[in-house]
């Protein structure tokens, strides 16, 4: 696997791109050389390269015209390229809490935290007084602190969906951090927040915006 000063300087090449367009969702050769304006076969050498490092693997088939088409993801490995929110340090906390205090009382800490952050966060002033400001500013400070997200309305609901995990090396060993990016994002909103994330695999970020004032 390549060390992390390499990693970062493939980010701003051909096949970093390749990475952040995998990083949303799996997607063929097809898709990815219309995408990068790319032959099949520079993309399919990309990949090669990328899958040989142990960031890309095979994901499956995707229905085709003619036949179905390989779909390629990113490892778990491939996470390491983008900058996360002092995972290790925040796991060998979260040991040490579940150690001495019992586990409502850590989840007080996680809720606490996470309302801290939010208001660390929050743009200066004041947050922003429109919904759809507050939305677009809670993306920001996911992407800030190493997550990426989008925003889904859909029949009357209000999601953010996460495809990478700021928390992930946390989330792992300690599910109940959602807690945290939960009570994190109903600062930023100043409404109610409910987290459905992905807690297995490759966590991944879900929460449902309630109405706020």
């Amino acid at each position: 696997m390549p060390q992390p000063n390499r990693m970062m300087r493939m980010l701003g090449t051909t096949r970093g791109k390749l990475v952040l367009l995998l990083r949303r969702a799996s997607r063929t050769v097809n898709e990815l050389a219309a995408l990068l304006g790319l032959t099949d076969n520079a993309v399919r050498a990309h990949l090669a390269t990328l899958e040989r490092d142990g960031l890309v693997r095979p994901a499956g088939q995707q229905a085709g015209v003619r036949k179905p088409h390989r779909a390629y993801a990113l490892t778990a490995d491939a996470e390491h390229l983008f900058p996360k929110a002092y995972g290790t340090v925040l796991t060998e906390m979260l040991d040490v809490l579940n150690e001495q205090l019992p586990p409502e009382r850590v989840r007080d800490v996680l809720r606490e935290t996470g309302k801290r952050l939010g208001r660390s966060l929050s743009l200066p002033g004041r947050a922003p007084a429109d919904r759809q400001s507050r939305l677009q500013h809670v993306l920001a400070v996911l992407e800030e602190i190493g997550g990426l997200a989008e925003l889904d309305e859909k029949d009357g609901k209000t999601v953010i969906r996460g495809y990478s995990c700021p928390l992930a090396d946390a989330v792992r060993q300690h599910p109940d951090v959602c807690i945290l990016a939960e009570s994190l994002v109903s600062e930023l909103m100043g409404a109610p927040v409910t987290e459905c994330c992905n807690k297995e695999g490759a966590p991944g970020c879900r929460f449902e915006i309630g109405s706020g004032d």
